[in-house]
């Protein structure tokens, strides 16, 4: 497809993506991101212009920036990760999450608007925007039933809310101005470089040092989850063979409870690294990495479930996943146990502590 700008690829799913479109060696790739606390440069470590990577650090929110590279690197294509995305972050501070998800999305669909609006018209047919959403812009599932694309958006969390914004104004800029638009909704990715205030590397970093593995509410909450690598495989099938216009439901099939990703990861480790030989635990009483689990007050509007209905990006692209949860969820644990200086670092950067966040101001007081 030639040069393609992917927004936020130091970021944890756009740095797998970056890694999986370079490894074919067909595009050269230039990456923007602004390196808030979960995007850095460690997250791309090894790939350089010799690669076919092109690095800029910079904001989708700066019109100037934006220009330059549309300009100057004339992408066949753009694929925009760049977003905030921590739920209890947006409960905490929800303006940076209106800043980025809306108005940085903004910019960058006036950005491409204009940039084809020069280009030839076989250039310009052939343009693709591509914004990377989320299933959360659907609400909450009861116990039965799927999102589908036609799902109604019913977002209950602010940055659910900022999501489901940004994917209006990227449908309405196709429909006003035929802007060559598509969307994906994923579901709750899991893998390699995923910044640790998240619940898969928490938990995996928390057990390794025999900290709490605190579990929001009775842990009954269900997500469906996918590993990083097939989700950008998704990606990458929609950007090639999609239809502008349409969105596209990407899900791993891979239902499960947050108390059954715990107990997941804790079996993971005890394969790979025993607790009983752990020293950390073993300096507490701890003979099992599941007898650390702990129950916690519950997130402020905590979704129940979510479910994903990817058959329409299985039958019209052909696209399906390639692992299983257990087989994925034992290669994320391998991974973070052999890197653990890019762990260290990214908390250190990140200035995380691994403290509880999402908690209210009144809830603050209160404790």
């Amino acid at each position: 497809m030639g040069t393609i700008l992917v927004t936020g690829g130091a970021g944890f799913i756009g740095a797998n993506f970056v890694r999986h479109l370079l490894a074919g060696g067909d595009e050269r790739v230039v990456v923007l991101d602004k390196l808030t606390y979960a995007g850095s440069r460690e997250n791309l470590a090894g790939l350089s212009e010799k690669d076919g990577l092109l690095f800029v650090e910079g904001d989708i929110a700066d019109r100037g920036c934006l220009e330059e590279l549309f300009t100057g690197r004339r992408p066949a294509a753009v694929v925009n990760f760049a977003a905030e995305t921590h739920v209890d972050r947006s409960i905490d501070s929800p303006r940076s999450f209106v800043e980025t998800n809306i108005v940085g999305t903004f910019e960058l669909l006036e950005a491409a608007r204009r940039y084809i609006a020069g280009l030839d018209a076989g250039r310009a047919a052939a343009f693709r925007f591509l914004h990377v959403s989320t299933d959360e812009v659907y609400g909450s599932l009861g116990a039965e039933g799927l999102f589908s694309e036609s799902t109604p958006y019913a977002p209950n969390s602010p940055y659910a809310a900022s999501k489901a914004a940004a994917d209006h104004l990227v449908r309405a800029y196709h429909r006003t101005y035929g802007l060559p638009a598509l969307i994906t909704n994923c579901s709750n990715n899991y893998g390699p470089y995923q910044f640790p205030e998240k619940l898969i590397p928490l938990m995996i970093l928390n057990a390794v040092e025999g900290r709490p593995l605190p579990i929001y509410g009775d842990g009954g909450n269900v997500r469906d989850w996918i590993y990083v690598e097939d989700h950008c495989q998704g990606i990458l099938a929609v950007l090639r063979g999609g239809r502008p216009g349409e969105s596209y439901n990407i899900g791993g099939g891979g239902e499960k409870s947050n108390i059954e990703v715990v107990d997941a990861i804790c079996a993971a480790l005890e394969e790979l690294l025993p607790a009983t030989g752990n020293r950390r635990l073993a300096a507490k009483g701890v003979s099992r990495y599941a007898d650390l689990k702990s129950f916690v007050p519950d997130r402020l509007g905590h979704d129940r479930r979510y479910a994903i209905d990817a058959s329409k990006v299985r039958e019209e692209l052909g696209w399906q996943p390639k692992h299983g949860f257990e087989t994925g969820m034992r290669a994320t644990v391998r991974w973070y146990l052999d890197n653990r200086e890019w762990c260290e670092a990214t908390e250190r950067r990140g200035r995380y502590r691994r403290e509880r966040l999402g908690l209210s101001e009144e809830k603050e007081k209160g404790r």
